[in-house]
C-alpha cells in the first residue's frame, strides 16, 4: 500500500505548510516525568540535529515541557532555522513545582505563553500553535479559542490548531475559524482498547474522521508510549514478518491508517530515533492492515 510522503497544513489558507509525513515529538527529551533537563543533554541535541539532517521538518514542542526545556533545546540545536522547518507548539497548560499538570488557558495566560514561546524559540512568529484543552466547559473553550484567533490576527501565530478535543469541541472550533490541525492521543492500541472521547471511538464519527472530511492533519501523540507496553500480538506478528521492531510497525500502521495522519513519535534515544524514521520505509499490504485492524 503506497503511502503519501508529505502532508499539507493549512491547505485551504494563503499560507500552506508542506511537511514530510513523519515528524518528531520532543516531549521525551525532558527529564523524568516530563520535567527538568534531559538526562543526556548532548544526546538530546544530537537527536534534534540528526532529525533535520534525516529530512524531518516538523517538530512538536510545548512551553510546558520541562518547563520550557524542549523549546530551549530546539533553539540551541537548530537556530537559525532552515526555511522549511515547521515548529509546532502547544499552549493551554502549565506545570506546578510538584510536576502536576494544570490548565493555563485564560486569555492573559495564553498571551503570556505565546510570548514565552516566541522568546525561547527565538522566533517572531510561530507557524502552528495548538490550544491544548485541559478541563473546563464549552464556554471557557470558546473563550480560549477566541484568544487564539486574536493572536493569529495580531500576527503572532500563522496557523491555529487544537489538541485533546472531542467531536463537539472540534465542531465548535471549526465554526469559529480555520483549524489547521488536531493533536490527540491516538495509536493502534488506544483505538481499539481505550474508551477515549478524543480518539477514534465506536458509536460516533470520531475526531479522525472529522479531520479526514475537512482535510485537516491529525497528529497523534502517545502513539508508542501507551501501546508498546501492552504488547499487541498482532503488532508483534507483523513485526516478525518484516524483521522490524514493534514500534516501527506501530508507526507504519499510523502512516497507512489515513493519509491525514502525521505521526510524531518521540524518543530520547538516538538509536530508537534512527529505528523510528525507518518505519516510513515499511510498505504494509492491504492484508497486513486488515489483520491489524
Amino acid at each position: 500500500m503506497a503511502i503519501s510522503k508529505t502532508i499539507t497544513i493549512g491547505n485551504k489558507t494563503n499560507h500552506p505548510l508542506v511537511v514530510n509525513r513523519l515528524g518528531y515529538g520532543t516531549m521525551r527529551l525532558t527529564g523524568e516525568e516530563i520535567y527538568g533537563e534531559p538526562l543526556n543533554r548532548p544526546e538530546a541535541l544530537q537527536i534534534l540535529k540528526y532529525a533535520i539532517k534525516s529530512g524531518i521538518n516538523f517538530l512538536d514542542t510545548a512551553d510546558y515541557y520541562g518547563e520550557d526545556v524542549t523549546n530551549r533545546l530546539i533553539a540551541e540545536a537548530l537556530h537559525p532555522y532552515t526555511d522549511d522547518l515547521v515548529i509546532c507548539t502547544k499552549i493551554g497548560g502549565a506545570r506546578k513545582p510538584d510536576k502536576s499538570w494544570i490548565p493555563h488557558n485564560k486569555p492573559e495566560q495564553l498571551r503570556l505563553s505565546i510570548d514565552r514561546n516566541l522568546s525561547t524559540l527565538k522566533k517572531d512568529q510561530i507557524q502552528l500553535v495548538h490550544f491544548r484543552k485541559m478541563g473546563g466547559d464549552m464556554d471557557s473553550f470558546k473563550l480560549s479559542m477566541d484568544t487564539m484567533f486574536q493572536l493569529q490576527k495580531e500576527g503572532k501565530i500563522i496557523h491555529v490548531g487544537v489538541s485533546n478535543v472531542n467531536e463537539a469541541e472540534l465542531a465548535v472550533a471549526l465554526s469559529m475559524g480555520d483549524i489547521a490541525s488536531v493533536e490527540n492521543m491516538y495509536g493502534h492500541v488506544q483505538r481499539s482498547t481505550l474508551k477515549l472521547p478524543h480518539a477514534e471511538f465506536k458509536g460516533g464519527t470520531g475526531v479522525l474522521e472529522m479531520c479526514e472530511k475537512n482535510e485537516i492533519p491529525f497528529i497523534p501523540y502517545y502513539s508508542l508510549f501507551v501501546s508498546i507496553p501492552k504488547k499487541d500480538e498482532r503488532i508483534a506478528e507483523i513485526a516478525r514478518k518484516y524483521n522490524t521492531t514493534e514500534a516501527q510497525i506501530n508507526i507504519a500502521w499510523l502512516l497507512h491508517r489515513s493519509p491525514w495522519i502525521l505521526p510524531i513519535p518521540g524518543t530520547s534515544s538516538l538509536l530508537h530515533f534512527e529505528e523510528n524514521i525507518k518505519a516510513a520505509e515499511i510498505d504494509l499490504t492491504e492484508a497486513d492492515m486488515n489483520f491489524l485492524n
